[in-house]
């Protein structure tokens, strides 16, 4: 595991690829309510030679349709590695060389009326982008990356050459 990261002021934190042992959660949107008895975890897992995501079925359904008793639509949420390189979104591959997709999932899929909550645990590879909250962008860089590395046997996250700030 990399060491905790705390947050940036004045930053929005994304990552387009995710290593190996990566867990995930969906929280469903204001208004929808998980279905009872689903799982809103993913994790990262190597399949048939290649990472994915592992998922179970999992639903965000308006709460007041969730008070009605009427007929339900099942929903299949797994997703099967394909033997092409493929992913369910498309991905920036350039940065990827050091690694390949053998050790790191891709976006994972977007489910109607939830969103990822960003975990606060990595592991060793993980590369998170940073940018400016719209606002708070004076001074540049306005964006910039992180990676969790291991250096002289300790491991770390690389510095953040990067400051939001919301001076006039």
């Amino acid at each position: 595991l990399c060491p905790t990261l705390f947050g940036i002021e004045f930053t929005d934190v994304t990552a387009e690829t995710y290593p190996l042992g990566t867990r995930l959660y969906y929280e469903c949107d204001d208004g929808y309510e998980r279905r009872s008895g689903q799982y809103a975890g993913i994790w990262c897992q190597r399949i048939d030679q290649v990472a994915a995501w592992v998922y179970r079925e999992f639903e965000c359904i308006d709460k007041k349709i969730l008070l009605s008793t009427g007929p339900t639509m099942k929903l299949d949420f797994t997703q099967k590695p394909e033997r092409k390189t493929q992913s369910p979104a498309p991905q920036k591959r350039e940065n990827m060389s050091e690694f390949d997709q053998k050790d790191f999932c891709g976006p994972p899929k977007t489910i109607p009326h939830a969103s990822l909550r960003l975990n606060k645990q990595y592991y060793l590879g993980q590369v998170l982008h940073f940018k400016c909250q719209s606002g708070y962008d004076k001074r540049s860089p306005t964006s910039g990356t992180r990676t969790c590395k291991k250096v002289n046997g300790q491991i770390t996250w690389t510095p953040l050459n990067m400051r939001c700030t919301n001076d006039s």
